[in-house]
């Protein structure tokens, strides 16, 4: 592609040594200096932790034809001036991959939970109905029978915009992803223009980023009012929104007619009918404007019964036949980590990525119901995020477990006693007893916690205090296959970690 063509449609301030009589063809679009090769256009952005302006020389040392920045510099290659890179990049990569999300069914969820397991739940139903699916999530992103690693819910535009071009090339016709509000604030998402959205809930999260809640909702609900396509004859509902959670009611007050309503309590658009839970899952069936639909999953808990709704919602809107939803939610029976079951019969095992209050707390009280015994939590806080949730998350795991196994999880930069001592300050308030290992066989009778900063000791502990009826919760990493640590990143799954201890208790006949 021409250079020429490449920035016709990006607003810009200034052109430096720029001359269309000399018009470059462009083989490649990067914002990593490491990855330019000859003939390439980089976009300098302004990051978190560094700033790519100081890479336009090694960039135009390695063979950029063209810089593409904000600030004004000098270099030996045309500059394009900017306001915006992040924007630029967008609207760059858009161009160079011949837009390609404009040439599938694009369908965005956004929330603080549940997302990926509403992504599943479509992706199966999609399926079902014999559509193309592409997935773009936290887990992964997925197509054509084939699975790559995704280091972030929502890529950068650039990578996002190459995985749609080879979506596009693979036949696919439908896309689920999940949208941040990260990937919205940081025009990740530009665009794009969804045929359909779909809202799920709002609770603390990335205070760290975005300072307060309503900043964080003005993110959000971004992807509905700047990105979705206007409501036409053959598309009347762009939107779907989840009204058990107040944020969810205003956007169904805003779209009126042009948005489904979803609700566990009859009232809603979409709700159901009839239910029944229990530890084999949710079944029962769910009223929709195209008639009751029958359902029975292998996933547990109302937040469970909520995500399915907002499955249903989306199917509905986009047309599909009803015998395929039924069918797509009885085939979802594992969300990967996310109240993932890792069972032996005398002990059953959940890993949950719950790393916020509310997942916490509605992961807990899933469980509970299943438990006929005690309920032990294990979970730590994130290092380098949102310190206000750490002891929130404390009181919810010492108020609703028999007993809380406080350890790491991400800790990062972090020291993890630091983090841990912020977790304790609100399992205090729930009053409860700090123990010790030596304690374990006499903390039956009242709830305790204990702290063990070493995560694998910790999942051993829990596990291994478990007896027959007990269930116990390793809530925060779910699906993650590593501990980022202050000076290196290792190999840990809290899943794998749980079957080695499970099979090393059976081996030993406890």
């Amino acid at each position: 592609m021409k250079l020429s063509t490449l920035t016709d449609r990006l607003s810009i301030q200034k052109k430096t040594g720029f001359s269309f009589s000399s018009d470059p063809e462009v083989t490649a679009v990067c914002y990593d200096s490491r990855n330019v090769v000859p003939g390439a256009v980089f976009v300098a952005i302004k990051g978190f932790l560094t700033d790519g302006h100081q890479y336009i020389a090694q960039a135009v040392k390695r063979g950029a034809v063209a810089v593409v920045c904000q600030d004004l510099v000098q270099a030996d290659a045309l500059i394009i001036r900017v306001t915006d890179s992040r924007a630029a990049l967008a609207a760059l990569a858009c161009r160079f991959y011949r837009y390609p999300a404009e040439q599938m069914t694009l369908v965005g969820i956004t929330g603080t939970n549940g997302k990926t397991t509403v992504t599943y739940l479509l992706e199966q139903i999609l399926e079902k109905a014999k559509y193309r699916v592409g997935i773009v999530g936290t887990v992964n992103y997925r197509f054509a029978g084939n699975e790559f690693q995704n280091p972030v819910t929502t890529p950068e535009s650039l990578e996002l915009q190459e995985i749609f071009r080879r979506m596009v090339d693979e036949g696919v016709t439908h896309v689920v992803m999940e949208v941040s509000s990260h990937a919205l604030d940081l025009s990740r998402v530009d665009g794009c223009r969804y045929d359909l959205a779909v809202f799920t809930n709002l609770t603390q999260d990335h205070l760290d980023y975005h300072n307060n809640m309503d900043q964080y909702w003005a993110c959000k609900k971004r992807l509905f009012f700047d990105y979705l396509k206007p409501v036409d004859g053959d598309h009347p509902i762009r939107s779907v929104a989840n009204e058990n959670d107040p944020k969810g009611e205003e956007l169904v007050r805003s779209f009126g007619s042009s948005i489904l309503g979803t609700s566990i309590q009859k009232g809603g658009d979409i709700y159901p009918e009839t239910v029944v839970q229990d530890r084999s899952g949710i079944r029962g069936s769910i009223a929709t404007p195209c008639g009751p639909i029958p359902f029975n999953s292998k996933l547990v808990g109302n937040f469970n019964l909520e995500n399915i709704l907002s499955a249903v919602g989306a199917a509905i809107a986009l047309g599909v036949d009803p015998a395929a939803i039924s069918s797509g939610i009885d085939a979802t029976s594992c969300i990967p980590g996310r109240l993932e079951r890792i069972e032996e019969e005398k002990r059953t095992v959940f890993v949950d990525y719950a790393h916020t209050p509310n997942a916490l707390e509605n992961a807990i009280a899933a469980l509970r119901p299943l438990t006929p015994g005690r309920l032990i939590t294990v979970f730590g806080c994130g290092g380098d995020r949102d310190n206000s949730k750490r002891p929130v998350m404390g009181k919810i795991a010492a108020q609703y477990s028999d007993l809380a196994v406080i350890t790491s999880d991400n800790p990062r930069s972090e020291d993890p006693l630091a983090i841990i001592s912020q977790v304790e300050e609100g399992v205090r308030q729930a009053c409860i007893r700090r123990l010790n290992i030596a304690d374990m066989d006499h903390c039956r009778q009242a709830p305790g916690y204990l702290v063990e900063s070493d995560r694998k000791k910790a999942i051993e502990t829990a596990i291994s205090a478990a007896e027959n009826g007990d269930t116990v919760l390793i809530a925060g990493k779910g699906h993650e296959t590593y501990q980022i640590l202050a000076d290196k990143t290792i190999p840990f799954d809290d899943r794998e970690i749980a079957r080695t201890v499970l099979a090393s208790i059976i081996g030993k006949g406890v």
